[in-house]
């Protein structure tokens, strides 16, 4: 005998099943649609949890209504029920509290668990999400990477030598920095771990920006290491990715694309 949720019978391969909890973008540019196009074109299964609803398009954010924390464990509940999840990406997301929360129910649920964390603190469009870094701090810890653009790292951990800082940072959790925000011809990405510090140097494109750049990069890394790959190799090929995302497009939507070997 089997039940419809017995994970005997799932219809997917379960070592390519990722999870995305994020805020829903109306737009697609960002959040949980744009998570899941970047699943789907890295060659994996993506399934969506959502942590908000926003009001916004690619210029302009009018405002979010929170899910609660015990809203977003039910919807992870009733997935896991029936399918195995391993590699999870975390977005857009209320508050220190809520993140610590829903990591220790995903850590209790979850073995063996990879979480990638986009810590986004403010909409490209100019919308603060988080005013105190220190509450974040503590949390990070648990996760195994997070991907900040310059200003949310200088945010976290303090804009004063802010790659010494992210070095010592290192020893305790990988770190992608995006590099998107810095200025000049050549935009640098860096992957801090410890004892090493890659560099994924590429030439600014020109009509680059895109909305959601971010979490393209956060989504296609969790994608590449559910895939099988180190972190090093992932964070290139997500940069890769991600570099074709930026240049697909003059407007500030993107497109997604399988990513070429």
């Amino acid at each position: 005998m089997f039940t419809r949720s017995s994970k005997s019978f799932n219809p997917i391969n379960q070592g390519s099943i990722l999870l995305s909890i994020a805020g829903f973008d109306p737009s697609a540019g960002a959040g949980l649609l744009a998570d899941i196009k970047t699943f789907e074109a890295n060659g994996v299964y993506g399934m969506g949890v959502v942590s908000a609803l926003t009001w916004q398009n690619d210029v302009e954010f009018d405002r979010v209504e929170w899910v609660d924390v015990a809203r977003i464990a039910e919807q992870v509940t009733v997935l896991l029920r029936r399918f195995d999840i391993r590699y999870i990406k975390i977005g857009l997301i209320e508050n220190a509290e809520v993140l610590t929360r829903l990591v220790g129910f995903l850590k209790a649920s979850i073995k063996d668990l990879v979480i990638v964390y986009d810590p986004i603190i403010r909409a490209s469009a100019g919308f603060e999400f988080h005013h105190d870094p220190s509450a974040f701090r503590n949390i990070l810890k648990e996760l195994y990477c997070i991907t900040p653009n310059i200003p949310e790292a200088q945010w976290l951990f303090g804009s004063e030598d802010l790659h010494a800082r992210l070095e010592e940072e290192s020893e305790t959790l990988n770190i992608y920095l995006k590099g998107g925000h810095s200025e000049g011809d050549t935009v640098m990405d860096m992957l801090f771990v410890p004892d090493h510090t890659y560099v994924y140097p590429n030439d600014r494109i020109p009509n680059g920006a895109k909305h959601g750049s971010g979490c393209v990069l956060s989504a296609a890394l969790t994608a590449q290491l559910a895939l099988g790959h180190d972190l090093p190799t992932a964070a290139e090929r997500a940069n890769r990715y991600t570099r074709a995302f930026l240049a697909s497009s003059p407007t500030l939507l993107g497109h997604h694309k399988p990513l070429v070997a």
